[in-house]
């Protein structure tokens, strides 16, 4: 809606934008018209840039009837820096087009970004559907944003401009190009998590399990940090939780999970503590400010 239409009458003086908002879209017809028009009903001052990745449906002919759009080779990372590029304003947002965002989060980023130590953020993360499960990856999220600084991409992450710049734009990286930028940037200024939420679509925990999910997640993470290929990992993350489960070789009498084979004999809480514990908690202790 542009400005001029708005029901209350209000027309501003034509300005640059102060918040460019960045969607990253690969065949989402399904998703796009919908997640457009709650943006420019709640956000009608903020730039709107759709970047598609080459989508085969009709994803883009949808989206420039209210956006402004731009291609790029498929990829979020690549996707979401290609926007940013084209982006004229100062504070970057990136929402994924099956989010639906807090009307009220946009005057409580720019509340934040009022302290000028604070370079970005993201919003607190709530899914689509309840259920037990849900409820807790919601909530430790929420804290693992406010304490860790590791900000996902279903939290509609939000940076200055200058400040994503600076560290280099998101990392080229098939999976957790999000939680890299943002450890990037928290060493460069700090991260906030506003109230205001992100409601993410709980449709791929719901297909696989939502406790099946958490599990490959926490997997995944630890993989990343012991690094392993990003491509590997990746591969495990659409793969879903079948990836873990673990089966017996005749051969070894190992048990053998993903591509890490653990002897029988000698798997162990120390042996799993010395392995992939401890070189995560060294990890945390020198990202501490």
């Amino acid at each position: 809606m542009p400005a001029s239409n708005r029901p209350d009458g209000f027309n501003p003086q034509p300005t640059t934008p102060s918040v460019s908002i960045i969607v990253p879209v690969l065949n989402e017809s399904l998703n796009i018209a919908g997640s457009i028009e709650r943006i420019i009903r709640d956000f009608p001052d903020c730039e709107l840039i759709v970047v598609d990745g080459g989508s085969s449906d009709n994803t883009v002919e949808l989206a420039s009837q209210y956006a402004k759009v731009v291609t790029s080779e498929p990829g979020r990372a690549l996707q979401m820096n290609t926007g940013a590029v084209a982006a004229s304003s100062e504070v970057l947002w990136f929402i994924h087009a099956d989010v639906e965002v807090d009307a009220r989060a946009l005057h409580q980023i720019m509340a934040a970004l009022g302290n000028e130590e604070v370079v970005g953020g993201g919003l607190s993360l709530r899914f689509d559907k309840r259920s037990f499960g849900l409820l807790y990856l919601s909530w430790s999220s929420n804290l693992r944003a406010k304490y860790l600084h590791w900000i996902f991409g279903d939290q509609s992450l939000f940076v200055r401009k200058s400040a994503f710049e600076a560290v280099g734009q998101f990392p080229d990286l098939p999976i957790f190009e999000d939680m890299e930028l943002s450890r990037r940037l928290h060493k460069s200024g700090k991260l906030v998590l506003v109230r205001a939420t992100s409601q993410a679509s709980a449709r791929r925990f719901v297909a696989h399990g939502t406790w099946s999910m958490i599990v490959l997640m926490q997997h995944l993470k630890v993989l990343y940090f012991l690094g392993v290929d990003p491509e590997i990992i990746r591969d495990k993350y659409l793969a879903g939780p079948d990836s873990l489960r673990p089966r017996l070789t005749k051969k070894s009498s190992s048990l053998v999970c993903g591509q890490v084979r653990w002897p029988l004999k000698r798997a162990s809480l120390s042996s799993l503590g010395n392995d992939i514990v401890r070189p995560i908690f060294r990890h945390l202790r020198k990202e501490r400010p």
